[in-house]
């Protein structure tokens, strides 16, 4: 028995568009409505025919749901939530694909009616690509999506959204929202951060040309600019809505780093091995879960 009939996708960028695909492969008989913000998104959308109906507004997707996903930027919750409030079954579970989830929560329980059931979700997948073009239906293959049921909420409702999740291919872990922001500032809200400021300093240097900064991009920086290309609106608003949980780790970081100083200037390269062992350890465990191959230089083609 499949745990949706009837699915509105809020958002048709590269997640919604990935999970309305997704849907359609492995769930042929689920009616799929969509909606945007964006008119010309929801015009190529229509064009793309990755769901059944796309409608003008949010409160017209969601009349006869029984399962909303808000593919929207976490910084939008509220304002998405209010629109679909007066127009939402009482039966159906709302959800999100956001990065965040304690903001979320709050978000949604101020701007939907008392006893809307809110179940959160992050598909911990993507790439730098954005928009209903860039979606595709196999992007959550043995991918993690951690489900966030708030406490007290009903384990069935929690059950039906991770068993959807485990139908288009991700694994599911279920966790407490707050244990999800503290873990995801550390594997993805701090290393955006990172890239975004490398970057950065990159671009602001003027002893060293944006060309010389292009032509010698075969390392590292290669592979921040990448992160770095991230959708902006979206990493805004992760880094606001997580503030806590990334200033945290940010200071964790800043410790460690002055650290790393320390043994750069006094010459302990005892300790730099130390540390760059164990960091060739985090790698190879990522490699050996299935989280990334070991393909010469991360399977480019060259």
């Amino acid at each position: 028995m499949l745990p949706f009939a009837r699915i509105t996708i809020i958002g048709l960028g590269l997640i919604g568009s990935s999970i309305a695909r997704a849907v359609q492969a492995t769930m042929p008989t689920v009616r799929l409505t969509g909606h945007d913000a964006d008119p010309q998104v929801r015009a190529r959308a229509r064009e793309l025919g990755f769901c059944d109906d796309v409608t003008d507004t949010a409160g017209a997707s969601v009349v006869d749901a029984d399962f909303v996903i808000l593919c929207v930027p976490v910084g939008a919750m509220a304002a998405v939530g209010a629109e679909i409030a007066d127009d939402l079954p009482a039966e159906a579970i709302v959800s999100d694909v956001g990065s965040s989830k304690e903001s979320v929560l709050v978000a949604l329980r101020s701007a939907l009616r008392d006893g809307a059931v809110i179940i959160p979700a992050h598909p911990v997948a993507g790439t730098e690509n954005s928009g209903p073009d860039a979606g595709f239906a196999t992007l959550f293959n043995g991918r993690w999506c951690i489900v966030t049921p708030p406490e007290g909420s009903d384990p069935t409702a929690a059950e039906r959204v991770a068993e959807f999740w485990r139908r288009i291919g991700a694994n599911v872990e279920m966790m407490d929202p707050k244990h999800h922001d503290l873990v995801l500032a550390v594997t993805s809200h701090l290393p955006h951060l990172i890239a975004y400021t490398i970057v950065g300093t990159a671009s602001d240097m003027e002893e060293v040309t944006q060309s010389e900064v292009i032509k010698y991009s075969a390392g590292g920086f290669r592979d921040f600019t990448r992160i770095a290309a991230s959708d902006p609106t979206m990493w805004r608003d992760v880094f606001l809505n997580n503030k806590d949980a990334v200033l945290e780790m940010l200071q964790r970081f800043t410790e460690d780093l002055t650290a790393l100083q320390r043994a750069i200037r006094w010459g302990d390269g005892d300790a730099l091995f130390d540390l760059f062992t164990r960091t060739r350890a985090v790698r190879r465990s990522i490699i050996e879960q299935g989280q990334d191959d070991a393909a010469p230089d991360f399977g480019r083609s060259h």
